[in-house]
């Protein structure tokens, strides 16, 4: 199986569109923007998804399942949301078809445009908050913690596999609380269930902090982020938690009896992550022969190639593997035997080598005489040969060591690629060059942010949480600061 990818040195670009097609993880559908997401794709996806699941449930968070229109009068009831995702949304105003009079297509039927326009949701807080009105009376109510799995569309114009389409699938949690303090603590423990999930499942370093006034979400007091950083040295943020004060509810009307026995209106959390977290596994690990997965959610973690002409060859082998194979598996460690006989054991080193499986063992007859493995690791592609006694241990070892593996290197890049500048000139020449994260001054306008993005393309990805007291000045306009922020270009 021939990879033929685009060097990563040459156009990255290029070579990620390349690798999410030829890796079999997702292609171009027939719907401008939107994607098919491939079966192999797809169950990365679903093991990301079940550990964070298992998160938030661990956490106290139940799932629920609220409708994909929202009616367009909610969307105009918080003024500063609905200006955020206006450009985005996809707008429903009929609901029929007919045959043309001329017979010779389908048109909209003009007498079943409905009473109110539908939004197609790009994301829900308006169709649950209206929801949540009738749920939440008392403090007994209260907190309600939600989350749901979905899809949502962003009519996006220019698209790109995973990083950004038309229809993604996501979480969005949508918590309700009585105080400010809980909702603020709610928001702060999700940002931590995200950093957690991206460092020891994915595998991908990250740097929480906040967002600036003008990068928040639309409607939101404050947004919490966490920052990758890929291979071409640009950002990517893998996922964001939102302090949405007392906006929605108000909007809403969403009122309760606190411990006092007053009215309040309720305190509100959103957040959410989605199928984006495919583009940063993809570029933050993979490589020139293609994927690199991290154990933890590689759909298979252990590929056992037979080399074999004869049949009665292939059974040997199946019958030495088939024990070592049950015991792996009552570890929970996933393993494919792959005896297909239209492809050669080349075809498949390939094959398995490009789809990011972190360990794969070649067996053939020398191997059942001598009782050996021939063992290779996908992060590093070296090759070994193993004693088959004791191989599972080792198998068990060595998927750890990788998941760790591909973190440290991960981080290691990352840390080299964090750089401080003090000078306007000195910051335009590193965001032109290997770019990474900046760390500078800023002065706190909008104004200032907006002219360095406009003149640079870099943005202010976040404050760091807790940034460390470091005076300094402005590396626009030379106006104190109190702390350096990161910069990037970003995805």
């Amino acid at each position: 199986m021939g990879k033929n990818l685009t060097k990563r040195s040459e156009d990255y670009s290029r070579w990620y569109n390349e690798l999410v097609v030829k890796a079999d993880l997702a292609e171009n559908s027939g719907v401008r923007g939107c994607m098919v997401i491939k079966p192999y794709g797809y169950a990365i996806w679903e093991k990301m998804q079940a550990a964070l699941d298992a998160m938030f449930k661990e956490t106290d968070h139940q799932n629920a399942y609220f409708p994909i229109f929202i009616p367009k009068s909610y969307l105009s009831k918080e003024a500063s949301h609905v200006e955020g995702f206006a450009k985005e949304c996809a707008v429903v105003t009929h609901y029929r078809l007919k045959n043309s009079e001329d017979g010779k297509g389908i048109v909209v039927d003009p007498e079943a445009k409905l009473e109110e326009e539908l939004i197609v949701r790009p994301t829900s807080e308006t169709i649950i908050w209206d929801t949540y009105r009738k749920w939440i009376q008392s403090y007994r109510d209260l907190p309600l913690l939600l989350n749901q799995w979905a899809n949502v569309v962003r009519w996006e114009m220019r698209t790109r596999l995973f990083l950004r389409t038309a229809e993604f699938l996501w979480q969005e949690g949508h918590t309700a609380h009585a105080t400010r303090e809980e909702a603020i603590a709610e928001a702060e423990t999700i940002l931590k269930v995200y950093a957690t999930f991206a460092e020891d499942f994915m595998a991908v370093p990250v740097i929480k902090g906040t967002k600036t006034e003008g990068e928040r979400f639309a409607g939101a007091e404050e947004t919490y982020c966490i920052e990758a950083l890929m291979q071409d040295g640009k950002a990517l943020q893998a996922g964001t938690s939102h302090f949405l004060g007392q906006n929605f509810a108000k909007a809403f009307d969403v009122k309760f009896n606190n411990r006092e026995g007053k009215q309040d209106y309720v305190w509100a959390t959103s957040w959410g992550v989605s199928t984006r977290l495919m583009g940063a596994l993809i570029m933050t690990h993979s490589d020139d022969n293609g994927l690199v997965l991290p154990p933890k959610l590689a759909p298979i973690q252990v590929v056992i190639v037979p080399i074999f002409r004869e049949d009665a060859v292939l059974e040997q082998i199946r019958e030495t593997v088939s024990p070592m194979i049950e015991a792996l598996k009552k570890r929970g460690i996933s393993v494919k035997f792959d005896d297909r006989d239209t492809q050669s054991p080349g075809f498949k080193f390939n094959e398995y080598e490009l789809k990011g499986v972190p360990l794969r063992l070649a067996v053939g007859p020398r191997d059942l005489e001598n009782g050996t493995f021939e063992l290779a690791r996908r992060d590093t592609l070296e090759k070994s040969v193993v004693q088959a006694a004791g191989i599972e241990d080792k198998i068990a070892g060595l998927l750890d060591e990788i998941q760790e593996n591909i973190f440290e290197k991960a981080r290691k890049f990352r840390d080299e690629n964090i750089r401080e500048v003090d000078t306007y000139e000195d910051f335009k020449k590193q965001i032109k060059g290997s770019g990474g994260f900046v760390s500078a001054h800023w002065d706190g306008t909008a104004e200032t942010e907006d002219r360095i993005q406009k003149e640079t393309k870099a943005t202010i990805r976040c404050i760091p949480l807790n940034p460390e007291a470091t005076p300094g000045k402005c590396i626009l306009t030379g106006k104190p600061s109190p702390y350096r922020v990161l910069f990037a270009k970003a995805y």
